[in-house]
Order: C-alpha cells, then structure tokens, then sequence
C-alpha cells in the first residue's frame, strides 16, 4: 500500500488532508469534554498550534517537511520537556487523534497504519 511515491500523505489527499488532520484534531481537543485535561496544557489560542501541527504532520506523512525548513529538526522530545507528559496523557493524544482519523479519513488500512504510527510517537513523547 504505503510506497514513496504513494506515501500517508498522498493517500490523506496531501495539503488539504493533512490540514483537514490537523484542524479536526485541534477541533476535537476544544470540543470534547474527554480532552480538557490535554487542552489545558495548550497556549491558548490554538491558532499558531494548529499551522505548527499542520506542517509537521506534512513532513512526517511523506509530505513536504515544512515544519523543518521553517524551524529545523522537530526534536519532539526535547520540545516537549517543558511539559509533564503522562501515559494518561499520552491516551488522550491517542484518543483526539483517532477521533480526528474517524472524520477525515475514509481509508480503513490507512488508519491503521497511522495508529500504530501514532501510538508510537505519542508514547515516545512520555517524560513522567
């Protein structure tokens, strides 16, 4: 299925499906009573959040990597240390995300690939 030229970010339906992605994922966080807890810890508003997210994911999916030649090597962890990151809080990253997958991705073998991606880079970001 996945190859380079059929990458998750071709299959997403590129640009406007990564941004779609990203956009329903922030959409969630705001929206479901479940995720308060994770919107909490996000600077407020998501505006600059969402465009950041939306060009990471461009790059991580295959796409063009935006997010790097913008602000150089994502270095997730790193980034993140600021923060106290939890499996509890990792589940509800995984949560908004697969929410977000279910409205805006059809492709079933697609959103699967992407949650075993997902789960692994969501868990790798634990630092507590």
């Amino acid at each position: 299925m996945l190859s380079p030229s059929n990458t998750p970010y071709m299959l997403i339906g590129q640009e406007a499906g990564t941004r779609a992605l990203a956009n329903a994922f922030y959409d969630e966080m705001e929206s479901n009573i479940h995720l308060q807890a994770l919107l909490a810890i996000h600077k407020q508003p998501l505006d600059d959040i969402r465009e950041k997210f939306f060009q990471y994911l461009s790059g991580w999916l295959g796409g063009p990597p935006l997010y790097e030649e913008k602000y150089g090597h994502p270095r997730l962890r790193q980034r993140h240390m600021h923060v106290a990151v939890t499996k509890k809080q990792a589940d509800l990253w995984l949560l908004c995300m697969n929410n977000a997958m279910n409205k805006t991705i059809d492709n079933v073998s697609l959103k699967k690939h992407l949650r075993q991606s997902f789960t692994q880079l969501a868990f790798h970001m634990v630092n507590q």
